[in-house]
């Protein structure tokens, strides 16, 4: 069952759900719009290696913006921090950012109960586009969960994304035992 906007705010007045910076005017029916922080990363390889810590470069969005290039994967993140502890957060892309050709995220669109961190976007476009930080990017929408929680994911051993850092973070998947 998706959260609609009453019980959103319900959840955000009972703590159960944070945002920072907050407005309201960001609030939908059903799902709060998420902003694209001013901070971009690419990876420093062209090949990469799931076995390997692939490192990155960050990098601002100035002013006048920047233009995305087919071919590349770049890493955003969200200008607002979350919490999630009684919900299941999903981030989709806005309609208005698809139909410019920009996919937000690659696979990771589903957070977990206790996630506690900005969004890490894995951006890619099909044709040049120009993007700005601030601008709307993508929208939570949340899902009840049914029954108790054992491990939330901000106390999880093992957590590979729980370090809070305003910065688009690379793939952890070298910590993986494979």
């Amino acid at each position: 069952m998706i959260l609609s906007d009453k019980k959103i705010l319900e959840a955000i007045a009972a703590g159960h759900i944070v945002i920072e910076p907050y407005s309201r005017e960001h609030l939908g029916t059903n799902s709060y719009d998420v902003h694209l922080g001013r901070s971009l990363a690419v990876y420093d390889q062209h090949h990469l290696d799931a076995r390997l810590h692939n490192t990155i470069s960050h990098f601002e969005i100035p002013e006048e913006g920047f233009v995305l290039q087919p071919g590349t994967l770049y890493l955003g993140v969200t200008a607002e921090y979350t919490e999630t502890h009684r919900a299941v957060p999903f981030l989709e892309g806005k309609s208005s950012v698809g139909r410019l050709g920009i996919d937000i995220h690659a696979t990771a669109g589903k957070g977990d109960v206790g996630f506690c961190n900005s969004w890490t976007l894995e951006i890619s476009c099909v044709q040049p586009v120009r993007i700005y930080a601030g601008m709307p990017i993508g929208q939570l929408i949340y899902f009840a969960i049914d029954g108790e929680v054992e491990n939330y994911y901000h106390t999880k051993p093992g957590a590979k994304y729980n370090q809070r850092t305003g910065l688009p973070v690379e793939s952890m998947m070298w910590k993986n035992k494979f």
